[in-house]
């Protein structure tokens, strides 16, 4: 099969080739799958960098953690009536040499969710890790409605899907931005409020639409928004933080204790089994009903992951996607 492989760390066009390489079987638990989309996510690019730890099991790693496809083989032990099946990938490459970045990729069965037939395989590959961590970031504390949600960041991936799945769970959501283009993105994705975070009175804008202060915050810059949170913050609330700023954040402590806040800090990697099972159903479930739509998103060919791992690098707005096999459907 055709792969996009790397053997060392470092820049992507440097380390990333296209190769022919042995199509993998699947082992026990484990379905193969013909890839029709691999998406990018910030994780894949700094695990070929090297920019993070990457548990890596064999020399040649496929890059890659998400995508969608139809499964074409099944290993012993998993229902052989999943062959055929159209599914959404998550963390196909966490420990594991095969990612989506290839004609094949061979996962754990759990790992690979039916998709159901009224979404299209690039939506299901923009899925996987921005909708699962949006998921856990709303719902690990307790259900949202009747709940106010801020969602900083709504432009982005995680943030669309969390603006979504928080609107469609009842939720009264905010989003901050950092300018009119990403208002228009957040928007689009559905948040029925949005604050520029940059503007001298966001506090007093987010308090106008929220009296009572914010239940929960998805927060993409913990360090950098901080303040802001606190100054809108309702007693009780959660800050569940996903991503991680080159410099730390300076904790008030006596002021988070005198309100009863809570930082919860996600990563998929060390997420709870059951937290992934729920994530799964909840996401197919929103798809089923069509309540989740797809970020602006930009298309690379195969031969040109590099590119793709570049453009995501570099702070691509939306959702960058690899066309594997745009004709498995």
């Amino acid at each position: 099969m055709r792969a996009v492989v790397y053997r060392d760390h470092g820049p992507a066009a440097e380390v990333l080739r296209i190769e022919e390489v042995d199509t993998p079987s699947p082992g026990p638990g484990e379905v193969r799958v013909r890839v029709a989309y691999s998406a990018v996510n910030p994780t894949d690019w700094k695990a070929r960098s090297g920019a993070v730890p990457q548990n890596r099991s064999a020399h040649l790693q496929v890059p890659n953690m998400d995508g969608a496809g139809v499964v074409d083989e099944v290993g012993p032990g998993v229902d052989p009536g999943r062959i055929g099946q159209r599914v959404w990938l998550y963390l196909a490459a966490h420990g594991r040499p095969w990612g989506t970045a290839a004609q094949f990729t061979v996962l754990p069965s759990d790992q690979a969710i039916p998709l159901p037939d009224n979404a299209s395989m690039a939506l299901g590959a923009s899925l996987g890790v921005p909708g699962v961590t949006a998921h856990r970031c709303l719902f690990a504390d307790g259900p949202l409605d009747g709940r106010t949600v801020l969602v900083a960041g709504g432009a982005g991936a995680v943030g669309r899907y969390a603006i979504q799945q928080a609107v469609a769970a009842g939720a009264t959501v905010i989003s901050t931005v950092s300018g009119d283009a990403k208002a228009t993105l957040a928007r689009e994705a559905g948040a029925p409020h949005v604050v520029n975070y940059r503007s001298p009175d966001a506090a007093d804008q987010i308090r106008a639409i929220a009296p009572e202060g914010v239940d929960r915050f998805v927060e993409v810059a913990l360090a950098s928004n901080l303040r802001l949170d606190l100054d809108v913050a309702a007693p009780n609330a959660v800050i569940a933080s996903y991503a991680a700023e080159p410099r730390p954040a300076e904790l008030p402590v006596r002021e988070l204790m005198n309100r009863n806040l809570l930082l919860r800090f996600v990563l998929l990697y060390t997420m709870p089994d059951e937290a992934f099972r729920q994530a799964a159903a909840d996401l197919t479930a929103a798809l089923a009903a069509n309540l989740l739509t797809p970020p602006p998103t930009t298309v690379f060919p195969l031969d040109d992951t590099a590119a793709a791992h570049d453009a995501v690098e570099g702070g691509a707005v939306g959702k960058v996607l690899i066309a594997v096999d745009p004709d498995v459907t």
